[in-house]
Parts: structure tokens; sequence; C-alpha cells
């Protein structure tokens, strides 16, 4: 499903792989986090995501046109995970409002790890 703007003018049509790529980019610029993980952690292990894959550690889904979004996260050893959490929202709810000028419902966080340092 794609997220429908509409004005005098007509309609606007956002895919969800598009917002789902801003809302990783947006992540990607807060402190204390190491990466995006992908969504299925299997045997306790999850694995960083490469800028190319973003959207894989991000789920988007839009009910009675507002967005819905769901991160998949691995945060810096020794950051406080509640307040790292909270400037993801904060940031992804106003990248995506500004950017693409959508309604966001919900942005939750789903830590899938905690590493020592950055990854480069």
């Amino acid at each position: 499903m794609n997220q429908e703007l509409r004005n005098e003018l007509g309609m606007i049509t956002i895919s969800q792989e598009v917002i789902s790529i801003i809302a990783g980019l947006a992540t990607m610029e807060c402190y204390g986090l190491v990466g995006m993980a992908s969504q299925r952690v299997q045997d306790g292990i999850s694995d960083l995501l490469g800028k190319e894959n973003l959207n894989k550690g991000v789920e988007v889904n839009i009910q009675d046109g507002r967005v819905i979004v769901d991160l998949y996260i691995i945060v810096e050893y020794g950051i406080n995970i509640s307040e790292v959490s909270n400037n993801i929202i904060d940031k992804v709810k106003y990248t995506l409002e500004e950017y693409t000028g959508t309604e966001v419902g919900e942005i939750n966080i789903n830590v899938q790890g905690v590493r020592v340092g950055e990854v480069g």
C-alpha cells in the first residue's frame, strides 16, 4: 500500500519503500546508533545492514492515512537505550512529516542488539 496525498491540484503517491528509506536515513543520523538490523533475528544474532539495505531494517504500514513505522536497530554499548530511542522517534517523525507531508501515527523501536563501538 502506498501513501496518497491529495490537494487542489491532484494526487501525490509515495511508495512504502521511499518512506522506509527516508526513515532509515534519518535513523542513521542519530547518536548512539551502531546501525540498522534485519527484521529477522535468527539464533540471537543480528547483522548490521549496509546503507544500500537500510529499508530492510524498517517496516512501514499505512492505516487510516497515517504512517506506522517499525525500526530495527543496534545500539552502542554504554548508551542509554531509552534516550537513543526517543531521539530516533523525534528525528524520524520530523523528517517524514517534513519531507513527505505524511501524518506519522506511530514509530516503534525494536532494539535487536548492542555492540561495542561503531562499525565503520
